[in-house]
């Protein structure tokens, strides 16, 4: 049981700034702040809500999100730069909790990069932060690539940063390069020999490129750190971050070598995970640590027998913990939307009465489909509505393929922009069949760098999830759709990215050098 006596660890969720610099994941505005509010209702303590300058969508998005929190500290991130700072300051302002945070790579490596001698970087670091305390109470500061800068001098711009006013002190392993023992060892070394450490709340970020991202963050808080830097999914650059499930799991259950508590509402993380990954256009992983598909099945017969006498012989927490329903019973073309409503609630999906209206429609028609409908196929289904809506520039209307040995072609119809337009098209396969349709109807430069299908659960009637990854001119998106047939999952999946592809490509960096310089931490 958890105690107010045990140490409190915070958390810290970048999912809207680090998670969605993974390439290919980037959100619409109105799904960062979907995010943000599951984050804040789950109890999470800081929510970093993206990178103000670095174009406008995201300074809109961080003031949004700012002014609508309601329990989390709301945090923007900003380079060692008046103008990052004061930009920054401008969209977390509204926030009840608005904290800037700051940060400069401190490396040799990183040194370099910035042209700056050691003597020159402690300036910049003391002018910087004392520019952001003046405008905030709650400033935050970071090392980029910490645990490989020496020793002595990451103690000194620690030290300038806390002189100067930071409140917290975050130490990243920015190339997931630290081992544990290492992660502990560099948050003791500071707490011991940099004067003011007491007074400051130190920090962990670590990404995985070694997998041992929780690992590594754990050890740091064993040495006293007393905030985790996480993402739901490990979402992230290259390998991605610390998982935000995996952190607050292993408090939870192993609290005997782990004394801590966070604020986290556990029961909501499964569905946040859902929710991010489908917004994201990333799969979790089926054996993912906690929120994987298989993360409480039982195949083998020993384990199996066990469970059944003993849920415990297994199982280290209960489904239930993190919010995963318990019993998967299946739904069909004859259940009402009385039951539908109820199923979603369990599954974390709250809906107005004109929304449920709709998705009953979707389901009876995936019903008709299918003998049996799963909680997998539903949190599919809403995926799906949530990312192909009527209100799209790009809306699939009607499709027709003709496959055989002797050829595949594709009869499209779409609407651009409300305009009706068709093609017939001739392809390697049905999939590029379809896909040279849409191009001939919608020209467009972007090249395919991913086609990936999932079946949602078993069965010749089982539902496929397709996800789509576009780049063009250096912009990655995502697109994602569900459907009992795979081409035409796949089709919809294309033209939800491009339909992200187009709303990025009107967005322009009121900075124009920010996405030549590395800003992950």
């Amino acid at each position: 049981m958890t105690t107010t006596d045990e140490p409190r660890v915070l958390i810290f969720d970048t999912t809207l700034r680090d998670g969605e610099q993974s390439p290919g994941a980037t959100m619409t505005h109105d799904e960062k702040l979907e995010i943000a509010q599951l984050l804040d209702d789950m109890g999470v303590d800081i929510i970093e809500a993206g990178f103000p300058i670095a174009s406008e969508g995201d300074f809109e998005a961080v003031s949004a999100i700012a002014r609508n929190a309601k329990n989390s500290v709301i945090c923007g991130l900003a380079r060692a730069n008046f103008a990052d700072i004061d930009r920054c300051w401008e969209a977390v302002k509204h926030a009840r909790q608005p904290r800037i945070h700051t940060f400069i790579g401190t490396s040799p490596l990183h040194r370099d990069i910035t042209a700056l001698n050691q003597d020159e970087m402690v300036a910049r670091i003391h002018d910087t932060v004392t520019h952001a305390r003046n405008l905030c109470d709650n400033v935050q500061w970071s090392a980029m690539d910490a645990i490989r800068t020496e020793r002595d001098y990451l103690c000194r711009v620690v030290e300038a940063a806390i002189r100067a006013g930071a409140t917290t002190i975050n130490i990243p392993d920015t190339v997931g390069y630290t081992l544990p023992e290492e992660s502990a060892e560099i948050i003791r070394m500071l707490l011991e020999r940099v004067p003011g450490a007491d007074q400051v709340i130190f920090a962990t970020h670590c990404h995985n490129d070694l997998g041992m991202a929780t690992a590594n963050s754990l050890a740091a808080v064993t040495a006293g750190a007393r905030q985790i830097e996480c993402t739901i999914n490990g979402l992230g650059e290259r390998a991605g971050n610390t998982a935000l499930e995996e952190v607050v799991m292993a408090i939870k259950v192993r609290r005997d070598l782990l004394p801590y508590r966070t604020g986290i509402d556990t029961t909501k993380i499964m569905n946040l995970s859902r929710r991010v990954s489908q917004v994201s256009g990333f799969p979790v992983q089926f054996n993912k640590a906690i929120v994987g598909k298989n993360a409480f099945l039982h195949e083998s017969g020993i384990h199996q027998d066990g469970v059944l006498k003993n849920v415990e012989t297994f199982e280290i927490m209960r489904p239930a913990d993190i919010g995963l329903n318990e019993t998967n019973i299946a739904m069909g073309k004859h259940s009402g939307r009385a039951a539908l409503r109820a199923k979603l609630a369990d599954l974390g999906f709250e809906m107005g009465e004109n929304q449920l209206k709709d998705v009953f429609v979707r389901f009876k028609a995936l019903a008709d489909r299918k003998k049996e409908i799963y909680d997998e196929d539903l949190v599919a289904l809403m995926a799906d509505q949530a990312a192909n809506t009527d209100s799209d520039y790009l809306q699939v209307k009607w499709l027709r393929v003709i496959c055989g040995s002797d050829g595949q072609t594709a009869d499209l119809k779409m609407l651009v922009d409300g305009a009706e337009k068709t093609a017939s098209t001739t392809g390697d396969g049905p999939v590029d069949a379809v896909f040279n349709a849409v191009k001939e109807i919608y020209p467009t430069k972007a090249r395919l760098k991913l086609y990936q299908v999932h079946a949602v659960t078993e069965g010749t009637d089982a539902q496929a999830t397709v996800s789509v990854r576009l780049e063009e001119d250096g912009r990655i998106v995502t697109g994602s759709a569900a459907d009992t047939d795979t081409i035409l999952a796949s089709v919809k999946a294309y033209v939800g990215a491009l339909n992200r592809l187009r709303v990025r490509s009107q967005k322009t960096a009121p900075d124009a050098d920010v996405k030549s310089v590395s800003y992950h931490l």
